[in-house]
């Protein structure tokens, strides 16, 4: 049975970081509907000044950050001591788990496209030892599932029309299947998902149907009851899609800028530490 759109998100034009403008399109607001995705943020610029300032050392608790980009770059360096940077077509996994406090600088070229998700963690691994993980491209796979369309294994699984399972890479908390989709003017997809899967998916660059419902650029869906999703393109014009299937955790969240715990007491203990210089509780990897 084919998923149907529940909840429909257009992003709004927004800055966060240093001046970085971006386009929110998950928060708060929509945490409970999009479980366990908590915030979803996209980049895409072609002005330098609007991005260039970035995001100065900040602290996280509680979540995954997962970042992808489609054109530009990311530099990233935290205090557990990984400095890294991404391109096109690569992609960031950071988990703060008990804490961790990370800088991201971008910087200047032709074109920055692509996306921030914070991934909830759940309420046992909160406190989990911080790790950072990046995805390059000669070590993402891609598959051709049908004419017209490419489908790169960003995360998780896949498995294609005729049976085959792919793999990439995987964290160690939460599952999340995470795949980019190229679609043709008036290509289609059906995606496979597992039944009980938290399903979402989101519009990075033109329009497309998902779920039965017709959706602008910039949009996000949450998809629910079925083992598939249909992704049509528009006649004219080509889509480019990201895909997202996790488990939802249905556990209470207690939010407050760059830290996601269960309880409002958790939260203040964690600011509580930023001010005491107690946050960080493991030691650098290197």
């Amino acid at each position: 049975m084919f998923r149907h759109g529940t909840h429909v998100v257009k992003g709004y034009r927004t800055q966060d970081g240093a001046g970085v403008s971006l386009v929110r399109v998950l928060g708060a607001e929509t945490a409970a509907a999009f479980d366990p995705f908590l915030m979803l943020d996209s980049f895409d610029s072609t002005d330098p000044h609007a991005y260039t300032a970035g995001f100065p050392l900040h602290p996280h608790r509680g979540i995954e950050t997962v970042t992808y980009l489609a054109e530009g770059a990311i530099q990233h360096r935290d205090t557990m001591g990984f400095s890294d940077t991404i391109g096109a077509g690569e992609v960031q996994w950071m988990c703060a788990g008990s804490g961790i406090e990370h800088e991201e600088q971008i910087p200047p070229a032709k074109r920055l496209l692509g996306i921030q998700l914070w991934l909830n963690l759940p309420k046992k691994d909160k406190m989990a030892h911080p790790f950072y993980h990046a995805i390059h491209a000669g070590d993402i796979e891609e598959v051709r599932p049908a004419e017209g369309v490419t489908l790169r294994l960003l995360a998780g699984s896949y498995e294609d029309p005729a049976g085959t399972q792919h793999k990439g890479f995987e964290g160690q908390h939460l599952p999340l299947d995470f795949y980019e989709i190229a679609l043709d003017p008036g290509t289609k997809l059906n995606v496979p998902v597992n039944e009980d899967a938290s399903v979402m998916a989101f519009t990075l660059e033109g329009s497309a149907t998902i779920g039965g419902l017709p959706l602008g650029a910039k949009t996000a869906i949450k998809l629910e009851e079925g083992d598939r999703v249909k992704i049509e393109a528009d006649v004219d014009a080509p889509s480019h899609v990201l895909f997202l299937s996790s488990v939802a955790l249905h556990e209470p969240i207690a939010w407050g800028g760059p830290i996601v715990m269960n309880t409002e007491e958790e939260l203040l203990a964690a600011f509580r530490e930023i001010e005491q210089g107690t946050f960080q509780k493991e030691q650098l990897e290197h």
